[in-house]
């Protein structure tokens, strides 16, 4: 019988299971055989995480809802079976999830286990009252009419500064000669284009004070 050549294939199936265990320590990402039992084993650990972290959060989501049941006066499996007896289905994240972020509403569905525990009727509607705090006066409110008084002529200052500013087109080059000659540029005519004051401008004002 002629024999086979599958060098192809074989290469393709070590390259499969080396890119799997790529970022392993030792030889365990480079040795075919050494990375072959490490994926299979990795398999193996991942197919019992995955099964171990629903058992983690079912623990924890018990845990929480059994805190928030302790604070109304009921037990975790008291609560439970008030919730059947009242036909709530609500699964356990839910409800942690309510009694971690609404307390309130956590609050009003035990009310209901209790109700249907006790044998009292069942309200289908759950009405929650919130606690609404009244709304702080902003700074702008609390100010007296000295205080605004005083920001408006703050305010018609600050525009008046920069209007004369903005009045005085000058080069760089000119006010840096201004700064070192002590030349005031509002006293100043510019002779440039649409008035800009010139380096020769200033040297002319300097030249005229002296």
């Amino acid at each position: 019988m002629a024999r086979t050549a599958r060098s192809l294939h074989a290469r393709k199936k070590r390259r499969k299971v080396l890119e799997q265990a790529k970022g392993y320590r030792g030889t365990k990402h480079s040795s075919y055989k050494r990375a072959k039992e490490q994926v299979w084993k990795s398999g193996v650990y991942a197919y019992e995480g995955r099964k171990q972290r629903k058992r983690d959060f079912r623990a924890l989501w018990i845990q929480r809802i059994n805190a928030g049941a302790r604070e109304h006066g009921l037990s975790y499996s008291r609560l439970i079976h008030g919730l059947k007896l009242a036909e709530i289905d609500l699964d356990r994240k839910i409800l942690a999830d309510l009694a971690v972020t609404e307390p309130e509403i956590f609050g009003a569905i035990v009310a209901q286990a209790k109700n249907a525990l006790d044998g009292k009727p069942v309200d289908r509607r759950i009405e929650v009252e919130r606690s609404t705090e009244p709304e702080q006066p902003s700074q702008s409110a609390r100010s007296t009419p000295e205080a605004s008084a005083e920001q408006a002529e703050e305010a018609e200052q600050a525009e008046e500064s920069e209007a004369s500013e903005e009045e005085i087109e000058a080069t760089d080059a000119a006010e840096r000669k201004a700064e070192e000659l002590n030349v005031d540029l509002s006293s100043v005519e510019g002779s440039g284009q649409g008035g800009r004051i010139t380096v020769g401008d200033v040297e002319k004002a300097a030249s005229g004070d002296e």
